[in-house]
């Protein structure tokens, strides 16, 4: 009995010190492995957000460029059609949405939805406006409808509205 006792004497410490240092040890890898998580996240971060700010221009000139006021001007020429200018029109705002498609990785799914809002809102306002004018006539009455479709609407263009709205998140962001 005496030598169980003597036995217990030393297994029960010896368990104990075991234990503690069991729990210790889990505790000290559960924070190195805390920090190196965090120290990922930091890295990460500091490798997306100039990738994020990026993506952001990108969008604001999309949707800048996009604005029927700006496209018209830049698209219409001297000598064609309507029905071409109508063509260019579609086949500019196309182009640009599919340069700028990447950018929805790394913008807000809301903004990206704005986006493509946008961009076939107002593929529909010029597709209205080019049935409004003879496909034969010059681009310039179609660009001059364009443009007095915009100046008569009472609501801001999907491409302000989606511009707002970048602008105001970009802001929250940083």
């Amino acid at each position: 009995m005496e030598a169980i006792i003597d036995l217990l004497k030393i297994i029960l410490p010896a368990g104990v010190v075991f234990l503690a240092a069991v729990f210790l040890f889990q505790k000290f890898f559960k924070n190195e492995q805390s920090k190196r998580e965090h120290e990922l996240k930091k890295a990460s971060l500091n490798l997306t957000t100039p990738q994020k700010i990026q993506a952001y221009e990108r969008v604001v000139i999309f949707l800048e460029r996009i604005n029927p006021n700006n496209l018209v001007v830049r698209v219409n020429k001297h000598g064609i059609s309507s029905r071409q200018l109508h063509l260019d029109l579609i086949q500019t705002i196309k182009s640009e949405y599919e340069h700028n498609i990447s950018q929805q990785i790394f913008v807000s799914h809301n903004t990206w939805e704005l986006v493509k809002t946008s961009k076939e809102e107002i593929i529909k306002l010029i597709n209205i406006s080019a049935t409004k004018v003879p496909t034969d006539a010059p681009s310039n009455e179609l660009a001059m409808m364009i443009l007095n479709i915009v100046a008569n609407l009472d609501k801001k263009m999907p491409n302000e509205v989606a511009l707002e709205y970048t602008k105001k998140e970009i802001s929250k962001i940083f």
